[in-house]
Order: structure tokens, then C-alpha cells, then sequence
């Protein structure tokens, strides 16, 4: 049941971009004490393509070792080979993840079909000892995953949802529509269209900031969590609980990336941290404007 919230982890550099696990230690603390329904670590937020097989497993590890038990942990372990991804799951699920979210493969692109993905996704799912969640996330792979392949493996016993990170509420309301006879999540995966999102039904909110992920860090997650609380007792507050985070949203990582999110962090009290090469530290004009952007709307 992925019903809830489940906030995307930054990886925590060292001054040196070595992965700190002290760090990561520290933020997780915090987390704790916030009432999410789990994380989500080797997401987009994560800077999983910079990271090794051995870091990957690592962060997984350190993840599972700090979160309470009755929280989930879902660990990115999508690769662009078929036997890649079925390896990396099998290690994920065996440093303790309780989901694997496998994005789509896209370097070959022109060629990743419905019946190419179809395959891929039935042999990962296959193979993992833990269910698997599809993600889509054109912003980031140029791929957005066809819906008759979608509907297609939703019919798989081990594929138990989707996050969908593109924003198109027709797609996922059509998603809704054309699974709603299999045991099959559609996860929205930012808050930018959160609300839209659970107006369709049978929709949930995994890494709920997917692209835009600081405000679930310190006292600014509360109203997200709110979000979901009263989804099920007023529709208007839900909308009201919206309406207050949205204005902060799209300006975060959509525009500043992943270094703009780990500034902002560490204004919430988070160790954010520096980026690895090539994603490059914001300018001292862009934190300005950062920070505009979150004062101007009373986070800080």
C-alpha cells in the first residue's frame, strides 16, 4: 500500500564529493520525526547516475539501518540493460529496500518500443524478490513510457504501480481508467500536481516533491502531509493546503536543479551539500533569487 507521502533523499557530498554518510545519518534523523509513509532513495533527486554500483548499495543500506521499521523504503535500481537492472534489484532488495522504482532505459531511445519496455519490465519484474514500480520521467530520460505498456504490465503480479513524473493529468487519469481492474498504484510523482492528481482517484503521492523535492525538508513538509490526511475528509481543505505550498514549487529544482534544492535545504536546517561534477554550485545571483522566492512567500 503506497498510499502517502514518501519524500525524494538528496545524496549528502563531502566537501571532496564523497558520499557522507554521517550526513545522510543526520537528515535522516530528522525525517524520523516527520509522519511519512517512507523515502525514496536513488531517485532523480539523488544524482543516481553519479553514483557507483557500491554507493548505491551503501546509501540503501545506511537508509534502511535508520528508518523505523513501519516505513517503507523504495531504492531506485533501474539501468539501461535488461541484466543490469535485474542484478541491481535482487542487491537492492538484499540490502533491505522494500521496493525497487526502475525508471525507464533511454540512451537508446529510438528503440525502446511498448513491446521493448514490455519485455524489459516483465524480466525485472520477474526476477525481484521485492515488487516493482514503474517510473516515468520524460523531463529527465526524454522517454515518456507508452500507456498500452503501462496497462499492459500492470497485469503483472509483481508490478504493483507507477510514479508518473510528467505532469500530463490526462495520461494519468487515463491510467486510472484502464487499471482499475488490476491491484495496480498510479503514483503522482511532484507536488506540483498533487491535488489534480487525487481529484482522479486511486492516486497516491511517492516522492511527493518528485522534481521540486525541499519542501518536505523541516516544518515545511507539514502542510504535504496535511495534504494527504484530509484528502479523505475535505476536498477543500486539501485545495487550501495546496494552494498554500504551490507558489514555491516549480521555482526549485525545475529552475535552480539539484544544487538549487540542496541550498535550500540547508536553510530548513538539512545538510544539503554540494553537487558532483558536471551539476555546477548556483551562482551567487541564482541563491539570491532562490532565497527571494522563499521569502517572498513566508518559508523564511
Amino acid at each position: 500500500d503506497l498510499r502517502g507521502i514518501f519524500p525524494p533523499l538528496t545524496t549528502p557530498f563531502s566537501p571532496t564529493r564523497e558520499v557522507d554518510y554521517a550526513q545522510l545519518e543526520g537528515n535522516l534523523h530528522r525525517y524520523a520525526s516527520i509522519p511519512f509513509q517512507g523515502l525514496v532513495v536513488l531517485g532523480s533527486n539523488g544524482e543516481y547516475p553519479y553514483l557507483t554500483p557500491h554507493e548505491r548499495l551503501e546509501l540503501v543500506s545506511c537508509v534502511h539501518r535508520a528508518l523505523p521499521k513501519d516505513r517503507l523504503l523504495l531504492a531506485g535500481s533501474g539501468c539501461e540493460s535488461t541484466q543490469a537492472t535485474v542484478e541491481l534489484t535482487v542487491s537492492m532488495a538484499e540490502a533491505g529496500a522494500d521496493v525497487a522504482l526502475v525508471v525507464t532505459p533511454c540512451y537508446y531511445r529510438g528503440a525502446m518500443t511498448s513491446a521493448a519496455l514490455v519485455q524489459h519490465y516483465t524480466e525485472v519484474a520477474d526476477s525481484s524478490p521485492i515488487p516493482v514500480v514503474l517510473y516515468s520521467v520524460p523531463a529527465n530520460t526524454g522517454l515518456d513510457l507508452p500507456l498500452e505498456a503501462v496497462v499492459t504490465l500492470a497485469q503483472h503480479p509483481n508490478i504493483i504501480g507507477i510514479k508518473d513524473s510528467g505532469g500530463d493529468i490526462t495520461r494519468i487519469g487515463l491510467m486510472v481508467h484502464k487499471t482499475q481492474q488490476e491491484d495496480f498504484q498510479v503514483l503522482a510523482g511532484s507536488a506540483g500536481f498533487l491535488l489534480a492528481s487525487y481529484a482522479l482517484g486511486r492516486c497516491c503521492c511517492p516522492c511527493l516533491a518528485g522534481g521540486h523535492g525541499v519542501l518536505p525538508w523541516g516544518t515545511a513538509s507539514q502542510p504535504h502531509v496535511r495534504l494527504v490526511q484530509e484528502s479523505t475528509e475535505s476536498t477543500l481543505l486539501f485545495h487550501e493546503s495546496q494552494q498554500a505550498t504551490m507558489p514555491s514549487l516549480p521555482q526549485v529544482t525545475r529552475r535552480f536543479g539539484i544544487p538549487g534544492l540542496k541550498k535550500a535545504m540547508e536553510w530548513f536546517g538539512y545538510y544539503g551539500g554540494p553537487c558532483r561534477a558536471p551539476l555546477a554550485p548556483l551562482s551567487p545571483p541564482q541563491v539570491e533569487e532562490l532565497r527571494g522566492i522563499f521569502t517572498g512567500n513566508g518559508w523564511l
